[in-house]
């Protein structure tokens, strides 16, 4: 069954994929693996093709925070989302 939009995000644990995130957080979870170092908001909103307005950005804020609560992703320092290197083990 495939996630719906406004989804509760799960919890990360071994076996599970990103197929379980529902579509704008499985976009989010790639471009921050494809980002490397670490992205802030701003620069993950403009990497999803979102427009640039304090509405969007702090939207993207919330889910890439959502995620890292979650074990989906990591927070190299405040505001820096990094891939959670739990994961890629």
């Amino acid at each position: 069954k495939e996630p719906v939009a406004g989804s509760v995000v799960p919890e990360w644990h071994d076996g599970v994929t990103a197929q379980v995130l529902a579509p704008e957080y499985r976009r989010l979870l790639d471009v921050v693996e494809a980002g490397g170092e670490g992205l802030r908001a701003k620069e993950l909103a403009a990497r999803l093709g979102l427009e640039l307005v304090p509405a969007k950005v702090e939207g993207v804020r919330v889910k890439a925070k959502r995620l890292v609560a979650r074990g989906w992703l990591a927070e190299e320092r405040p505001g820096v989302f990094i891939s959670d290197a739990r994961r890629s083990e």
